[in-house]
């Protein structure tokens, strides 16, 4: 593979010194850039953009051509693993990702197996292998996947809820088919991860987006335990360097020492946890990732700027930083202030490393 270009993010990731802090932003290939609509239109659909690595490629790629991001990361979706599971994967105009057999009886659940990734996802991995090509060493390839327990979400409920009724009733009421499903996942998960890393991903993050809808209890029990097990059986060294895993709970600051202790180089923060707190409360333990708010990108170039010098002046000096948002960027979004964002970040976090 050809030698790295712009390693700041992955010696970041490890609190190595860096000369600015590293930033890329969450869905930073989306529907707020134009080529990204018109790269999917020619698709056909969301999933035909998935499924092809020539156009996974392509789309990732997009925003490293309009903005000097440090990181570029694989543009797939989370709710792949569950359809290669047999579930029915389809988008409904304007509703979003459904399953055709959402998990509800405890036959369909009981037959839930692992599948062989390498036969159901291979089209995932072939992007990967297809992007770092394409990347040619400027700047490293985050692969991903779903946490377990936001996997189980969208599995027992067929699709997005705001209550999750469906699957905190099976939590509740027969909590050992939950977790059959969560093991199932996880064992899924890692075999998922480590093929993206066989294929060449540099880093990997592992999404958990509804657990903060938790308790403490049922958090560590229904998602940290299931993210931990992940951890501790993905690949760390690959290409002759560690491979660092990220782990981002939406809602999950109150739990970041609980986090910290999972094995993961890095946690990701949403914009409800103020990060020099975070950062106060781990050490250095792990990296932090984040964590301004998406929709400050709906206010003035000034702003911006302003809150990206708040949220660096709260982390302080020092390396462990990534920059990002504290979510995935709004498809509402002006590209130019994610111009804006990536600068701001650039310019400004200098003064909080030493230059060598």
């Amino acid at each position: 593979m050809t030698q790295l270009k712009n390693d700041v993010f992955l010696r970041a990731l490890l609190n190595q010194t860096v000369e600015y802090t590293p930033v890329w932003m969450m869905r930073q290939a989306g529907r707020y850039l134009p080529e990204y609509r018109a790269t999917r239109a020619r698709a056909g659909s969301f999933m035909g953009l998935c499924t092809s690595p020539d156009y996974a490629t392509e789309v990732t790629l997009q925003p490293l051509e309009r903005f000097p991001l440090d990181a570029a990361i694989l543009f797939s979706d989370i709710l792949t693993v569950p359809d290669a599971m047999g579930l029915g994967l389809y988008f409904a105009e304007g509703e979003g990702p459904k399953f055709e057999r959402p998990l509800r009886d405890e036959a369909a659940i009981k037959a839930l197996v692992a599948p062989h990734v390498e036969d159901k996802l291979q089209y995932v991995f072939d992007a990967v292998s297809s992007i770092r090509k394409a990347l040619d060493g400027r700047v490293p390839l985050i692969g991903f996947s779903g946490s377990p327990f936001t996997l189980a979400c969208y599995m027992i409920e067929g699709g997005g809820s705001a209550d999750f009724r469906h699957l905190k009733a099976m939590m509740y009421g027969r909590p050992e088919l939950l977790h059959h499903i969560l093991d199932v996942n996880a064992r899924t998960v890692t075999e998922y991860l480590n093929a993206q890393i066989r294929a060449g991903a540099q880093a990997v993050q592992i999404f958990d987006t509804w657990g903060g809808a938790l308790s403490g209890p049922a958090y560590r029990e229904f998602s940290l335990s299931y993210m931990q097990q992940i951890v501790s059986g993905l690949i760390r060294e690959h290409e002759g360097r560690r491979v660092p895993v990220i782990l981002f709970t939406k809602g999950g600051g109150q739990w970041l020492e609980a986090m910290a202790e999972t094995g993961a180089d890095a946690l990701g923060l949403d914009w409800t946890t103020d990060i020099g707190e975070a950062r106060a409360r781990v050490g250095d333990k792990v990296a932090l990732q984040g964590n301004l708010d998406p929709n400050v990108l709906f206010g003035s170039p000034e702003g911006i700027e302003r809150e990206v010098a708040r949220i660096l002046a709260s982390y302080g000096t020092g390396s462990g930083h990534v920059f990002n948002l504290g979510h995935g960027i709004s498809q509402f979004a002006d590209p130019a202030h994610a111009g804006v964002l990536v600068d701001s970040v650039h310019r400004l976090s200098r003064t909080y490393h030493t230059q060598g």
